[in-house]
């Protein structure tokens, strides 16, 4: 307190009295005691309460819902008449951008994204609705595949003739003018494992139209035909118009969108593939995707060249050197002779791993690829001039380990295991699955199952699940496996089965109004923080057949904004369940609808 002459007193006026610790210490446990009574006597209460009541007043927490995907409707504009065969990913308008040296301007060279055409294909001026399997192997529309330069150059050979409204395919090929029929029975008397299951995939190098491919499925023999978009005109359109499978692709500088060790066979007759140039490094890439103990067929020059020069315009000098070089070049990969008559000669890639550890020695060539080039790498992977050599721990994978035709469909591959997550129990379960959803499918779609549905694409599977359910229905699947995706195409490949890798956020390698079926399940949860939706499913419009029809089983968020787009591409399509009615998945079935450009006649 401060005083009048501003001193300070260190002394307080009057004395605080001093409250003893002891009993402060009383009073405060007194008063706690009071208070848990209290909260005994209050928990008591809602003890007393029933569970039922407890639930009515606590509230378990729950996800939050998430609205569905919405997107503003959208019409697409028709392209113009002279987009009817486009195919964007080798499109001759482009060609002149890319170099001439070993073809590579057939290679695909896909629109950069503001080239990416936002348009319908249209039709043919009088396109029809393809003629139905088993007919269509033997005829087609004309005005579905107008071309006039492959009829007028190849009808001596009996690649297909015009008659009236329609072409006619007898059968025939460059090696085999008088029918592709006694051209296989000659091969099958080389190579008797074509008649017993254990040759099941093949694939056909320059394929003319698909005459080869066509004629081994009865034999039980499944054939990709390849061939690029060239100066044949439309081979794979052909091909897949007959309802034959087929690919567009070219053994250039890049290697064939497959795995390693898949198909039991390839083909070549008179494909005009240039064997021994480059240092024999298109024959790897066939050594690549044969699988050990497979078969490579050569009909054509050099074969049988004693016989043949004079027709080839070359001497026969030449012709012995190229032989002698081709055979000096399998037999460095591995190859050994198998069967030879006539003109067709049958070359076997070894399964014996001595072979192959030759090639490790210094100054061989083609050497081993080292271990740095992924085997199955095959989406714009260069070639290498290296020999792929089959891993000696799958020994099963082998063709004369693998069980025959059609066991081989229900048994789990050797290679199986290398995909993460991949067991006998885990195919097992995914077959059993499929057929559950194919029958389902039937339900939905009754046209599948009948011959109105040939040409079918699974656009992302995994096993080839769907395909194999519906294996014994008059259809072929291309099984298709995201480059992004888990590798599973050997094991689709090893099952009897065939497919290709792709990436959706481009177009694929066929050409429009190719597929009576496109299916997919849960594509755009995958991809779509990748690809553009929209461009995905104008794609899915251009390879789909006027009539044909696209089965959508996709996530519920994304549901309603593929219908929305769809409607703009004139599908018709009705939402329904799967079938065990699950509510954070649906169907969607749609139709495409068959219409002409607004300058055609047909209209």
């Amino acid at each position: 307190m401060k005083h009048k002459d501003g001193k300070y007193n260190s002394q307080p006026e009057k004395p605080f009295k001093i409250v003893p610790a002891t009993l402060l210490v009383i009073v405060l446990c007194g008063f706690s005691f009071y208070l848990g009574g209290i909260f005994c006597s209050e928990k008591s209460r809602l003890e007393g309460k029933s569970v039922q009541d407890v639930s009515k007043t606590v509230s378990s927490p729950k996800e939050p819902a998430v609205d569905p995907l919405q997107i503003k409707s959208m019409a697409f504009q028709e392209c113009s008449a002279d987009f009817q065969d486009y195919t964007p990913c080798t499109d001759p308008r482009r060609w002149r951008k890319y170099g001439s040296h070993r073809l590579t301007f057939l290679e695909r060279h896909c629109p950069p994204m503001l080239e990416r055409k936002q348009c319908l294909v249209p039709p043919p001026d009088g396109y029809k609705p393809p003629i139905r399997w088993p007919k269509s192997r033997d005829e087609c529309w004309y005005r579905n595949v107008p071309y006039n330069w492959i009829n007028k150059q190849k009808s001596n050979q009996n690649w297909l003739r015009k008659q009236g409204e329609k072409f006619l395919f007898p059968g025939g090929g460059t090696m085999f003018p008088r029918g592709v029929g006694a051209y296989v029975d000659l091969m099958q008397d080389l190579i008797p494992e074509m008649r017993d299951g254990t040759v099941r995939t093949a694939i056909d190098t320059g394929c003319g139209v698909a005459s080869w491919g066509g004629d081994l499925l009865d034999r039980g023999i499944l054939t990709v035909s390849l061939a690029p978009r060239d100066n044949h005109e439309a081979q794979v359109q052909f091909a897949l118009e007959r309802g034959i499978p087929a690919i567009l692709g070219v053994i250039s500088t890049q290697r064939l969108p497959f795995p390693s060790n898949s198909f039991d066979m390839a083909h070549c007759s008179r494909c005009l593939i240039p064997w021994t140039e480059f240092g024999g490094i298109y024959l790897l890439e066939v050594h690549r995707i044969l699988r050990p103990g497979g078969f490579w067929v050569l009909s054509g020059p050099p074969v049988n060249y004693e016989n043949r020069w004079r027709g080839w315009n070359t001497t026969v000098e030449e012709q012995k050197s190229d032989y002698e070089k081709l055979e000096g070049l399998l037999t460095s990969m591995c190859f050994k002779m198998y069967a030879k008559k006539d003109d067709i000669a049958v070359w076997q890639k070894s399964s014996d791993s001595s072979c192959y550890n030759k090639l490790a020695e210094p100054d061989v060539y083609p050497a081993k690829c080292d271990d740095s080039l992924e085997p199955d790498s095959a989406w714009y992977t260069p070639l290498r001039p290296c020999v792929v050599v089959p891993k000696p721990e799958l020994k099963k994978s082998a063709l004369e380990s693998l069980p025959k035709w059609p066991e081989r469909l229900q048994v789990a591959p050797e290679r199986i295991s290398n995909v993460p997550g991949g067991s006998s129990s885990a195919l097992k379960h995914d077959d059993s699955k499929w057929k559950v959803r194919a029958k389902h499918y039937k339900k939905l779609l009754p046209a599948l199952g009948t011959n109105e549905i040939r040409n079918v694409m699974d656009m992302n599977t995994v096993y080839g699940g769907f395909a194999a359910a519906v294996i014994d229905d008059p259809l072929w699947t291309m099984n298709v496996v995201s480059s992004y995706a888990a590798n599973t195409l050997p094991v689709v490949y090893d099952r009897g089965l065939i497919g290709t890798y792709h990436d959706w956020c481009e177009a694929f390698s066929t050409y429009p109004r190719t597929y009576d079926l496109l299916h997919l399940d849960g594509l755009f949860t995958a991809e779509s923080h990748r690809c553009d939706m929209k461009y995905v499913l104008l794609e899915m419009d251009r390879i789909l057949r006027p009539k044909g029809y696209a089965l959508i089983r996709e996530s519920s968020y994304f549901i309603d904004a593929i219908a929305s787009i769809a409607k703009g591409l004139r599908w018709s399509c009705h939402r329904e369940d799967t079938e065990y009615g699950v509510a954070k998945e649906k169907l969607l079935v749609c139709q495409k609808k068959l219409w002409y450009s607004a300058s055609s006649s047909s209209r």
